[in-house]
């Protein structure tokens, strides 16, 4: 156990925890929701606190082209200008500079890549992202790693993954102890090395032997099989201390969530819940229901009767199909608080079964569930 995080019980290989932050503690398993600009889209911080979220992500690509990291910290950090009082989570922007674009230039220093926004470049480096995650003042803070574009050769993937051990020394230290709210911030390092198991082994011992606060798995979710995500985490996670949280960036689906917790994972983050939402599709304990879908036209039950979120209370299928078909942004909204709050209590269900020495059952029945065939 530390001040940060404390492992409380497990179940098999999976676990249930608390984190401690400035902004308060957090129960583990936890899904955290994704407001890439500082907002989550299509709901307020009321209704996001309301569906069960306790983690909001923020980005630092985005936030350091508009408004800008200065400018953010002018307003109070990130969690004073999104009105969010609970904890936060920064990604390094690692990902994007290198997604975003085929024109970046990756050197030692760091990824020169060309401003979506005006066209102007710009330079990235690990220090830089430290210094705009500082300003930005989240309580986690990701270290900025070099993400290899698919596909990519092994000597490619090699060459990125021991060039984010070096750049996470650089992180560690750039970073101060302190946010410039005077917050404690703590910096994951990120395990890759693709789909390579001794890779992946050799970036996770070299990052557990700097004693980081936390640990994530990144380059997952990018094309591979669930089979292949299985074997690098089945490999990975034993490498990882116990007494430390362990993250699993970009993966969103109910389904692979619950596989995951049961290889030890603790954090999940995806835009899934709030985009699906956005494109009518949403995720109940029977099933996904596509709300376009006629045969909800007429339909007066709720989109999941075991859900107790604001939406599943007080709104008919038939209804939010109609909000959905004729555009109305309140569809979108109505469709996110319920996505949102089923991700929230998925993760509560699960601590719960792990917790009471369960879970290996409950994430079997559970998935049966959640993959069942909608509608």
């Amino acid at each position: 156990m530390t001040d940060f995080f404390e492992l409380q019980a497990t179940c098999g290989a999976a676990r249930a925890g608390r984190l401690r932050t400035d902004h308060g503690e957090v129960e583990t398993p936890v899904f955290m929701a994704v407001g890439t600009q500082g907002t989550v889209k299509g709901v307020t911080p009321d209704q996001l606190a309301n569906t069960g979220t306790k983690v909001v992500l923020g980005n630092t690509y985005h936030l350091m082209l508009r408004p800008g990291a200065d400018a953010v910290a002018a307003l109070g950090g990130l969690h004073v200008m999104a009105c969010w009082q609970g904890p936060m989570l920064t990604d390094s922007g690692g990902f994007q500079v290198f997604s975003m674009g085929d024109t970046n230039t990756v050197t030692e220093e760091g990824c020169l890549f060309k401003n979506h926004l005006d066209g102007s470049q710009e330079l990235l480096t690990p220090e830089r992202s430290m210094e705009i995650q500082h300003k930005l003042g989240a309580d986690i803070v990701m270290q900025f790693d070099d993400v290899p574009a698919l596909p990519a050769t092994t000597e490619r993937t090699a060459d990125t993954m021991r060039r984010s051990v070096r750049w996470l020394d650089r992180c560690q230290k750039a970073l101060p102890a302190h946010s410039a709210q005077g917050k404690r911030q703590r910096l994951f390092g990120i395990v890759q090395g693709g789909l390579d198991l001794a890779l992946r082994a050799e970036s996770a011992r070299e990052l557990v032997a700097r004693d980081l606060p936390g640990y994530a798995i990144g380059g997952l979710s990018v094309g591979e099989t669930k089979g292949e995500m299985n074997a690098v985490l089945g490999a990975v996670t034993p490498l990882l201390p116990a007494g430390r949280p362990r993250y699993l960036m970009g993966v969103g689906f109910p389904e692979d969530m619950l596989a995951a917790m049961g290889q030890g994972v603790d954090m999940f983050d995806c835009v899934l819940p709030t985009r699906c939402a956005r494109h009518s599709l949403v995720f109940t304990s029977r099933g996904r229901l596509r709300m376009k879908n006629a045969a909800h036209a007429t339909n007066r039950a709720p989109l999941d009767p075991a859900c107790g979120c604001y939406t599943c209370a007080n709104f008919s299928r038939g209804y939010l199909r109609h909000l959905i078909m004729a555009g109305e942004i309140l569809g979108m909204t109505l469709l996110t608080i319920h996505n949102l709050h089923f991700y929230a209590s998925l993760m509560d269900q699960a601590g719960k079964a792990i917790r009471q020495g369960r879970y290996e059952k409950f994430a079997a029945e559970t998935i049966a569930q959640v993959t069942a065939k909608g509608s």
